[in-house]
């Protein structure tokens, strides 16, 4: 307790309240507010929706107690159901497509869809995931993810989004459940607004990644692609893919993604292979497809180029290599003139055409236009001047390589400087290399500097961390190289891209990310597109007579036609392209391809017509150029559409702590794991919330856990609603809590203030999160109905409930069968509209409790002859931007209710009074009105606050009473609690406190206290201590006397006034 006794003391604010409960999960039970699970959602308003099939409810799980400890046992027992169920009861049992009940009445098999067998079974022990498997089959056999074609759908334009196709042979990582989280909550919200949904699933052939994986099979069988040759090698990964595909796509499944399965694409499918050679034949017609040498990232061990996309970057520990370039015509020996140069990759050096120089720097200017030695050949180079060169970097000269360089490549067409490639596909040095021809790249690096540095050559060799480029696929070291490949002209098709943006027919969410757009396709390269590969997109480009000549076509019988009518005989002989198409290339179509297109581009009733252009694209910001740029090129020069309205980028999910996850580092957390422990709910709903769009996700396993106890609590707040608030109720009664639409102003105003204030809170709150989620900031629309259900139905609401539902938490021990039905629609009515609006998150958890609640029998959404009682189908509790009643002024003083609560459970908690002991209270309040309604909701004070009824009295300021009871309540020894608006409590100390023990406390508390004061100040009156030790330490010691000082005078103070209690 507070050595002070006669105090002041402050109410913690709401959000200070909240902070402090989620700063650290705890099942403890604590003060009778913070008890109370995280509510959930239930009302029935609206209409709802349907599937049919199966699923197991229950299980056991791990999870804190919920409710106060008034109330019944919340384990599952008959005579806490609703009467008309507890007469049925089944035993349910689980196959794989339905759940077979055992009637206990006639004991006869039944099949039942799994909401009816759910809602019979009941909410069962503790929160466990166990349902989400059967219940995802019941909805996906029940047509629930394909889009909508009811009336009311037809009229709203459809909400559409291509799901990046992740390799059809791939594992299921982080960066598949953070899309799968964001893309199933658009999916989820935009389907129960009443729009028709597609969310297009499909796979990538991920050419590289797919045929590394069959090659090292070969390998470990002791042959290669080149020998078993291309027709088997393909039979081979047909047969991988056949294997190892769709793991990926049951994985997603897994985590609750509500795209439509029926229409699931892979990028190898023969209609979508002919979409891609339509569009290389057609942009090839329009002369943006052209074949040409450019710098490429060639992985040697693959023998194939690779995007950008494929290659990372590493920092590792290399070397700078310091040595001479001789000027021609110079003496031999060691002072022979020359310009000295750095290297990370002497092998290179005998690929060199120019050493060039800053402009500006004196130290090499006199050698500007004259030629030096390339070491060990007898080549001569021009010495180059130009701006590019960092003369703080190395030596300040740089040797140029533009065969093997990038930027040196650039430079070398800036002065038109000859290209000499050293170096074979497989990193080999070829004949261009001299003597080191046949040694593998990094042996020619250790013989050509030991030559040089027999030939006097060298400098030194220092250590240097630079950025290493590895194949993201095989690990191995990048090498750059011009090489004659296939390409597309990019400078148009990234103007209309860029102008997109610019005229905002795209928007990019987060917007920062426009300039990075910008500034990508202001300065976009040439897109090369071929693949040294053979599974993937054959080129469909045929050669004549095995010469350079070609013909592009769309098969062979094409190519051999237009070859005839150019001349050629009819036995002319035609060999087709050897390379595949960059993976890129094939995804760059998926928005349209996947929908039909060329097939169906004049259809008027396709698919292609009803949902392209799509609405949204989402993605991560890692593949926004490589991905997302192509397809709006590829769309809008194909189409001459944007293929989508919205470009939705997140982050990149990393470990906790903020670093990249890494097998290395072991952080990497398995999202499967992650859902069999705490289930999909609470790994989804972890990555969405507390999260802005394009910021990168640090996650954090107590986040999961906490939010797999918020799923546990949602799941007792049902339990309570269900076992508790509406039992004993008739079939009828029960029925006829379900609601048809939202609450009307007039039965609005005729409700409690603690139910006007729920309501209007929960009306607002389906506002803003349906606004939030329009404008995609799911983020904070997810975290808001959190706080929502912690901060305003569980600690309060369902509390106050009690004070209704039970006559036992009543002053008078009665209450009345319509404030019982009041309260029991108003639990209903918030818990469904929570339940609705949490959906799209937490999709599993809610789906299973709302099966539970009061509800009509159909939803806006679906067909009249569907059996339509699935919670996805359902209305939204906002449709077509209907106004929902609210009201100001309840809530404001609803919130003083709310202030006096915690003021008097704070000042209990300061002073330790036993949980279970009841005290007094003397509330003083400025406004008649304000003590109208704390006298109203006196019932519910007295129970959240644990007061003696008989010792409660509510006074108006200024009147006579207030005079009196003021003054006996300060010579009582009062502890005055300041609220809010001129509310104020007075608690009598003698029921805070027991003062004899207080006194005893107090006393050894002061003898403490004076002792160390006695031995503090004696140290500061020696003229030894005082002269000799630093100035701060003495200041701290006057400080710390100081506050000690004060603290005995509050302690005496306070024994004091003990005295007189």
């Amino acid at each position: 307790m507070p050595a002070q006794v006669l105090k002041t003391v402050t109410t913690f604010s709401k959000s200070h309240h909240r902070h402090h409960r989620r700063g650290k999960i705890s099942n403890n039970r604590r003060t009778v507010s913070t008890k109370m699970a995280a509510a959930t959602t239930l009302a029935l308003f609206w209409r709802s929706g349907g599937c049919r099939a199966f699923v197991n409810p229950a299980a056991r799980h791990r999870g804190g107690p919920l409710l106060s400890r008034k109330l019944p046992s919340l384990h599952r027992h008959s005579q806490h159901r609703p009467a008309f169920l507890r007469s049925s009861v089944p035993a349910a049992t689980v196959d794989s497509d339905s759940v077979t009940t055992t009637n206990t009445a006639g004991g006869s098999p039944t099949n039942s869809p799994y909401d009816v067998t759910n809602k019979l079974a009941g909410i069962t022990g503790q929160y466990s995931p166990q349902f989400e498997e059967g219940m995802y089959k019941w909805w996906e056999d029940s047509g629930c993810f394909q889009p909508r074609t009811s009336e009311g759908t037809e009229t709203k334009e459809p909400y559409v989004l291509p799901m990046p196709p992740p390799n059809v042979t791939g594992r299921l990582h982080m960066g598949h459940a953070i899309f799968v989280a964001l893309q199933d909550v658009l999916a989820r919200f935009h389907r129960m607004r009443g729009r028709s949904v597609l969310w297009l699933p499909g796979t990538d052939h991920a050419g590289i990644a797919t045929q590394l994986q069959v090659e090292k099979a070969l390998l470990s069988e002791g042959t290669s692609r080149e020998e078993v040759g291309r027709e088997t090698f393909l039979s081979r990964v047909w047969q991988y893919k056949e294997e190892q595909g769709g793991a990926i796509t049951r994985q997603l499944r897994a985590l609750g993604a509500s795209a439509d399965w029926t229409r699931e694409r892979f990028t190898m499918d023969k209609d979508l292979s002919e979409s891609v050679v339509e569009a290389f034949v057609r942009l090839h017609e329009k002369g943006l497809i052209y074949r040409g040498e450019y710098m490429v990232n060639w992985a040697p061990g693959l023998k194939t180029a690779v995007s950008d996309l494929e290659v990372e970057y590493t920092e590792e520990e290399g070397k700078l290599y310091y040595f001479k370039y001789v000027v021609d015509g110079a003496e031999d020996g060691d002072e022979a003139e020359h310009l000295p140069v750095a290297t990370t990759r002497p092998e290179t050096i005998v690929g060199d055409t120019a050493v060039c120089v800053h402009p500006e720097d004196p130290r090499y200017a006199h050698l500007i236009g004259k030629e030096v030695k390339v070491p060990m050949s007898t080549r001569t180079i021009p010495v180059i001047a130009d701006e590019y060169v960092d003369r703080e970097f190395g030596t300040g000269a740089l040797k140029i390589t533009p065969g093997h360089d990038p930027n040196d490549y650039t430079l070398g067409k800036k002065y038109d400087l000859t290209i000499i490639n050293v170096m074979n596909k497989d990193g080999t040095m070829n004949e261009n290399a001299g003597k080191y021809a046949g040694l593998d790249r990094f042996e020619c690096r250790e013989a050509l500097w030991s030559d040089m540095e027999e030939d006097g050559l060298v400098i030194k060799v220092d250590p240097h961390t630079q950025r290493v480029p590895r194949s993201q696929r095989g690990g191995e070291i990048i090498e750059p190289l011009v090489s004659r490949q296939w390409f597309v002209k990019t400078e148009g098709m990234g103007a209309k891209a860029l102008d997109a943006v610019k005229n905002k027919d795209i928007t990019i969410i987060p917007s920062r990310f426009e300039k990075t757009w910008y500034q990508w396709l202001e300065d976009i390269h040439d897109w090369c597109i071929s693949r040294q590969l053979w599974w993937g997109h054959r080129i469909p480009v045929w050669y004549v007579n095995d010469s350079e000549e070609y013909i592009v076509a769309r098969n062979e019988e094409e190519a051999r036609q237009t070859a005839i009518e150019q001349g050629h005989p009819d036995d002319v002989t035609l060999t087709q392209e050897e390379d595949v198409l960059d993976t890129w290339f094939s995804s760059g179509l998926w928005p349209f391809a996947t929908l039909g297109w060329p097939e169906n581009e004049s259809a008027t009733d396709s698919d292609l017509q009803k949902f392209y252009p799509s609405t949204c694209l989402e993605t991560g910001y890692d593949i926004l150029f490589f991905w997302v740029a192509r397809m709006a090129m590829m769309g809008l020069e194909l189409t001459g559409q944007s293929p989508f309205s919205v470009i939705y980028l997140h982050g990149l999910v990393r470990a906790a702590d903020g670093s990249k996850m890494s097998k290395t580092k072991g952080n990497v957390v398995d999202p499967l794991d992650t859902v069999k422990e705490y289930g999909a709910d609470s790994l989804r709903y972890s990555l969405v919330t507390g999260v802005t769009p394009g910021q990168d996700i640090p996650l954090n396993m107590e986040k999961v856990v906490a939010n797999r106890n918020f799923a546990n609590k949602l799941w007792n707040c049902c339990k309570f609603v269900t076992d508790n608030a509406l039992k004993d109720m008739s079939e009828e009664e029960f029925n006829s809590l379900a609601v048809s639409g939202p609450v009307t102003a007039e039965e609005f105003a005729a409700l409690p203030l603690p139910e006007r204030h729920i309501i209007s809170q929960c009306h607002k709150l389906v506002h803003e999160v349906t606004s939030a989620i329009e404008q995609y900031q799911l983020g904070i629309a997810g975290s808001k109905i959190y706080e929502f259900l912690w901060d305003e139905f569980a600690d309060w609401y369902i509390e106050i409930s009690k004070t209704r539902l039970y006559a036992g938490n009543t002053i008078s021990g009665e209450t009345s069968p319509e404030t019982v039905r009041t309260a029991r629609r108003t639990l209903v009515y918030i818990l469904d509209t929570s339940l609705r609006l949490l959906h799209p998150y937490m999709p599993y958890v809610t789906e299973h409790l709302w099966h539970h609640l009061p509800r009509s029998a159909v939803s806006s959404n679906i067909d009249e002859d569907e059996k339509a009682h699935a919670l996805m189908l359902a209305d939204w509790p906002q449709m077509d931007d209907v106004m929902l009643v609210t009201n100001e002024d309840d809530e404001r003083s609803f919130i003083t209710f709310q202030a006096l609560t915690r003021g008097i459970r704070n000042a209990r908690a300061e002073y330790n009074v036993n949980l279970g002991k009841k005290i007094g209270a003397t509330i003083v309040a400025r406004s008649s009105d304000t003590i109208d309604q704390f006298r109203q909701e006196l019932d519910s004070l007295v129970l959240l606050c644990k007061l003696d009824p008989e010792s409660v009295n509510l006074v108006l300021e200024g009147s006579d009473e207030h005079d009196a009871l003021l003054t006996a309540a300060s010579s009582n020894n009062s502890v005055q609690v300041v609220i809010q608006d001129g509310v104020q409590a007075y608690l009598p100390l003698s029921d805070l406190i027991d003062p004899v023990k207080e006194r005893q406390r107090l006393d050894k508390q002061k003898e403490k206290m004076g002792k160390e004061i006695e031995k503090l100040a004696k140290r500061l009156e020696s003229p030894g201590f005082v002269e000799k030790a630093p100035e701060a330490v003495v200041t701290k010691a006057r400080a710390e006397l100081k506050e000690l000082e004060e603290q005995m005078g509050k302690i005496e103070a306070s024994l004091t006034t003990l005295a007189e209690v």
